[in-house]
């Protein structure tokens, strides 16, 4: 289902591959002048895989709301209880840049995870995409792809 606003991509499933697919996406943009931000859940506050692309600043802004220097799956419970609350910070900020079309690409990287554990529900993120903002293409990455989340994706890439 196509929005006014752009293109929604979807890079999900088990195999690796999904976030560096979704930067190879922005990359290509950004030949073609466009800014990009990316925002990184469940990742840690350290994510050494995409430093490379801090050079490319102020075109491509990278942001975690992680406070934890471990992945959100490796915290113990009363830390994971912690870090959601960063993490909710980071979807609402990720509504605000949907929303004042300060991008061109948008990535939210591991935005269906967030479902899979339960810190955000099928229609918090269904309502984020329904956000009518002014961007060219917004990829989602993750392991599941729901169907209700499903039937506003424009394209879909399963990593297997």
């Amino acid at each position: 289902m196509t929005m006014e606003s752009g293109i929604i991509q979807a890079f999900y499933g088990t195999g690796k591959g999904k976030t560096s697919a979704a930067v190879g996406q922005a990359l290509r943009e950004l030949q073609h002048g466009q800014r990009i931000t990316m925002i990184q859940f469940l990742k840690g506050k350290v994510a050494d895989e995409f430093q490379v692309l801090d050079r490319l600043e102020p075109d491509v802004q990278i942001f975690r709301f992680d406070k934890s220097e471990v992945s959100y799956c490796d915290l113990s419970e009363s830390e994971k209880e912690e870090e959601k609350a960063n993490i909710l910070n980071g979807f609402n900020f990720s509504k605000k840049v949907l929303e004042t079309g300060e991008s061109d690409v948008i990535i939210l990287d591991e935005l269906l995870g967030l479902i899979d554990l339960g810190i955000l529900t099928e229609d918090d993120v269904e309502d984020l995409l329904r956000i009518q903002g002014d961007y060219r293409k917004l990829i989602i990455t993750g392991t599941k792809l729901p169907e209700q989340i499903r039937a506003y994706v424009d394209e879909v890439s399963e990593i297997l």
